[in-house]
């Protein structure tokens, strides 16, 4: 909601509305910004693709665009794929998408809880392409 997502796709073994923690942490949020849940991630980039999104997953992959250079066209929807906790996005999920975004990072161990890579990614993209005044 803070940053403006036009919906989500819950997918898998994420928690879906209602329900008490997950009102607990969103505080409302959960009530205005529309959500889908999926079993398998490949089924909602199906259904993304199939609405005209580009399809990019968040991910430390060959070829990926560290996020500081990501350009997004303007007049593309974008959705954006977050993985797993602990194992990321499934390469056969990787490879239904258009491409990857990277987070850039120091240090040894690579590696962001789920939550934290998406505020990252998505305080990003709404600082550059969608914040209002700007």
């Amino acid at each position: 909601d803070a940053f403006a997502v036009g919906r989500l796709c819950l997918c898998g073994i994420t928690a879906t509305p209602p329900s008490r923690d997950i009102h607990k942490t969103a505080l409302g949020a959960e009530l205005t910004v529309p959500w889908t849940y999926f079993a398998d991630t490949a089924d909602a980039v199906a259904a993304l693709r199939a609405d005209g999104y580009r399809i990019l997953c968040v991910e430390q992959a060959e070829g990926s665009v560290s996020l500081e250079r990501w350009a997004p066209e303007s007049g593309i929807r974008y959705a954006l794929v977050f993985g797993n906790e602990v194992d990321g996005v499934q390469q056969r999920v990787a490879d239904l998408c258009d491409g990857a975004v990277e987070i850039p990072q120091g240090g040894t161990k690579h590696s962001l809880n789920v939550s934290v890579a998406a505020g990252i990614v998505l305080w990003e993209a709404y600082r550059r392409w969608l914040a209002p005044g700007e």
